[in-house]
């Protein structure tokens, strides 16, 4: 049975936490703004496929499994971090000129390519498992199944993660031809580049809960 005060305390919690930038947000706004609509969705869909993965994961004991083993939360974290360290070099030393080079292989022109990008990022994080097992019990009512509960709040929290990426990439298609200006598409993939070593270094750094 659903808690109505402990859902939309969730849902508050939760929404306050999805609008905080991040990775994730740098990714599908890199996207929109340089690659266009369609691989800003795709991308978008990769990381809340990958957020339904660590909730089930979490469900399964997997998240509890992180949050106890430092190993394997150290495995995880280091190849996370190398992901996105070796990304993010990739945009900062090789950023593009142009949204529409077909000899270009550095960012995502293809939108299987950005689903991808958004769910190895998501999937690389161990902090997203261990935040789902420490944030989402809280919010599980009393007699509840703790796994099946867990997993239904991992739902909502795609749910507002995917209105919120929608938000964002309708507020920026009006500027993506500016955007996709040479000059400015070099400073977008340097900044998305800058982000990404930034978060991969401050990963890589993090120690087990």
């Amino acid at each position: 049975m659903v808690d109505l005060p402990l859902t939309l305390a969730f849902i508050a919690a939760a929404s306050l936490l999805t609008i905080t930038p991040g990775v994730d947000t740098a990714i599908v706004l890199r996207a929109v703004a340089v690659d266009g609509r369609r691989p800003a969705l795709m991308a978008a869909a990769g990381i809340a496929i990958g957020c339904l993965i660590w909730g089930a994961a979490v469900s399964l004991g997997l998240g509890a499994l992180l949050h106890a083993s430092e190993r394997a939360y150290t495995v995880v974290k280091f190849v996370g971090a190398v992901y996105l360290i070796w990304l993010g070099c990739r945009l900062l030393f090789k950023p593009r000129d142009t949204f529409d080079s077909a000899a270009d292989n550095v960012a995502p022109l293809h939108s299987h390519d950005a689903f991808w990008r958004g769910l190895l990022t998501n999937l690389l994080n161990p902090k997203v498992g261990v935040f789902y097992v420490t944030f989402l019990p809280q919010f599980v009512p009393l007699g509840a199944s703790v796994a099946g509960y867990s997993f239904f709040l991992a739902c909502l929290h795609v749910m507002l993660t995917l209105a919120w990426f929608a938000v964002l990439i309708a507020a920026t298609i009006p500027l993506s031809r500016f955007l996709r200006r040479p000059a400015l598409i070099k400073v977008l993939d340097r900044i998305t580049g800058s982000v990404l070593v930034a978060f991969g270094i401050k990963l890589g750094s993090s120690t087990a809960p």
